[in-house]
């Protein structure tokens, strides 16, 4: 491979703002995984946001890519899948296997797509250092002829367009929208671009904690949500303390550790491990010597915390954690107070998807 722009490259990056800037170019915010793409000829390589190669995962997008990219190009965009018309992370998750077995079943069962919304590099061109109108214009008429499983991303100059989008677009499983500036080159690993993300907040029941890789202090504390039935359900972690904080917090949470554990409402997760149901103390599918055990409290400690949206019945992202709420019933906690994005399908910004 001969580039004027090799791998590995860091994609550059975005930070968190509470408002959509006006700078005349907003996007999709698109929840998959982040890949730059690199072709020469025959030669296909993806790149992962930490510079690791995800070639091996995606033989299907590896072919259309070879099929209808330029011949030599570089391209920043998300691989993403989608099911009944909405982005489906999970799903996406589990393309990522080791035995090339699976990797080729779940080729056919949940094929991925690519959706390109940058162009490094195009003939023996380094288009980094050039403006991203000039990036944008060229990837548009670049990709014009492009067809599924391989999209160029839809962008808006309207800052009207703009907050609809931020407002409808969640309920296919996009997670806020991305505003870039018309003027800024490409800067791997920098945050030059800004992010805006839904902001939630929910009352959760702590029902337990895992310890701090680094000693006996707090490490995370583990979230659940009640359903219609009664049950507890485990929705997540909170994570995000100052070390100072991690030391008090065994404190806070002393007075719920008289529990026995085969009366947890998650004492019997070992039990169905072998489905492989995500429970509170389930291994990783990602590391699999990492140590999820947690110790268990009464689940009678209430915590609000902040976040963007739900995967499924859990948080996608880790939220924040806000307070305690110890005027908070703990069954009252449930799937109800959740919002629900409103409906939207994918295929009415990218028909196929």
């Amino acid at each position: 491979m001969d580039l004027p722009v090799m791998p590995p490259v860091a994609p550059m990056l975005a930070k968190s703002v509470s408002t959509i800037p006006d700078l005349g170019h907003v996007e999709p915010k698109w929840d998959g995984f982040r890949t730059i793409v690199f072709r020469d000829g025959d030669e296909v390589e993806l790149g992962s946001r930490n510079e690791r190669p995800m070639t091996r995962y995606f033989p299907e997008l590896v072919e259309a890519l070879r099929a209808q990219l330029p011949e030599r190009c570089v391209v920043d965009g998300e691989i993403v899948v989608a099911t009944d018309g909405g982005l489906d992370f999970e799903a996406l998750q589990q393309r990522i296997h080791p035995a090339a077995s699976r990797v080729n079943l779940l080729a056919v069962q949940t094929p991925a797509s690519f959706i390109a919304f940058d162009l490094l590099a195009l003939g023996d061109d380094d288009l980094t250092g050039r403006p991203f109108s000039e990036r944008r214009a060229r990837l548009v008429d670049t990709f014009s002829g492009v067809e599924p499983p391989v999209y160029v991303t839809p962008a808006t100059g309207d800052p009207a367009v703009a907050q609809e989008w931020f407002e409808t677009f969640e309920g296919a499983g996009l997670d806020g929208v991305i505003a870039k500036p018309l003027d800024g080159t490409y800067q791997p690993n920098k945050r030059t671009m800004f992010k805006i993300k839904h902001e939630r907040t929910a009352d959760c029941v702590v029902a337990g904690f895992r310890w701090h890789k680094s000693g006996p202090i707090v490490g995370s504390l583990l979230l659940g949500l009640y359903a219609d039935d009664g049950t507890l359900h485990h929705v997540g972690v909170t994570a995000s303390f100052p070390m100072a904080r991690r030391k008090t917090l065994l404190d806070d949470l002393a007075p719920y550790r008289d529990v026995d554990f085969a009366a947890h409402p998650w004492g019997g997760w070992a039990e169905h491990a072998a489905d492989g149901a995500q429970l509170a103390g389930a291994g990783s599918r990602w590391n699999a010597g990492k140590d999820l055990s947690f110790v268990p409290l009464r689940p009678e400690l209430v915590a609000e915390v902040a976040y963007d949206h739900m995967e499924g019945e859990r948080f996608r992202h880790i939220p924040s954690f806000r307070r305690w709420r110890p005027d908070r019933d703990p069954h009252s906690c449930t799937f109800a107070q959740l919002e629900v994005p409103a409906s939207f399908t994918l295929s009415d910004i990218l028909p196929g998807l």
